[in-house]
């Protein structure tokens, strides 16, 4: 997380708390040290962000300070907080951690329906891979190098171009494309034995193959 949006982060946490937040608790949050959060508190002080407290003590945001409203109507409002309780179901918890903070962000410029409720019945995160890895490698376009484990137990190495993560209600699935097949291939996350995210990128690639996989496989999802 880049530190501007850690500092972001940290004011919406003290915005909505009820009670001082220690610098651990913060930290534990955002999967960072003490330090660091000592040192973000620090900058926002001395940048006039109304937070009092000290070390050891906890962390408070004076009342008053705001930033720039959202505005949302009601159906947009529920949309929101649908979509947000669904990420539960995905086995993400990558994405899990985005969502209870965009949950933050929008938290007091327009509150989430408390009337609309998801099971979070779902599959479970995948042990031997991060989810947020594949995510960025599909944003940066880089290829990947991994071990896959299919249905009869057979091991093989590929390297694919990752285009897509599709999540179904009973499995996490990679579509790309498969370097060795020279085909779209799709694999199961829980099925990725040990993966690597390459330097090596697809990008020339990128648009015209995710349009083609998009064409031809998305009317079976």
């Amino acid at each position: 997380m880049a530190r501007s949006s850690r500092m972001f982060e940290i004011i919406q946490l003290l915005r909505v708390a009820t009670h001082p937040r220690t610098a651990q608790s913060i930290a534990d949050e955002l999967e960072v040290t003490k330090r660091t959060i000592y040192r973000d508190i620090a900058s926002l002080q001395a940048m006039r962000t109304p937070i009092e407290g000290a070390a050891g003590i906890g962390y408070v945001m004076r009342k008053g300070y705001d930033l720039p409203p959202i505005n949302f109507d009601i159906d947009e409002a529920e949309a929101i907080t649908v979509g947000l309780l669904m990420i539960a179901r995905t086995g993400d918890s990558g994405l899990e951690r985005a969502a209870r903070s965009v949950a933050r962000k929008i938290a007091n410029a327009a509150p989430l329906s408390e009337a609309l409720f998801s099971s979070s019945w779902g599959p479970d995160a995948p042990k031997t891979v991060d989810l947020s890895d594949i995510r960025t490698a599909i944003r940066q376009t880089r290829k990947i190098e991994m071990t896959y484990i299919d249905l009869t137990n057979s091991q093989s190495r590929r390297t694919i171009q990752p285009l897509a993560i599709i999540y179904y209600a009973e499995s996490i699935v990679l579509a790309a494309w498969c370097v060795m097949r020279q085909d779209f291939r799709h694999f199961r996350a829980d099925r990725i034995a040990t993966y690597k995210v390459l330097t090596d990128s697809f990008g020339d690639s990128a648009t015209a193959l995710r349009q083609q996989w998009t064409k031809t496989h998305t009317d079976n999802l």
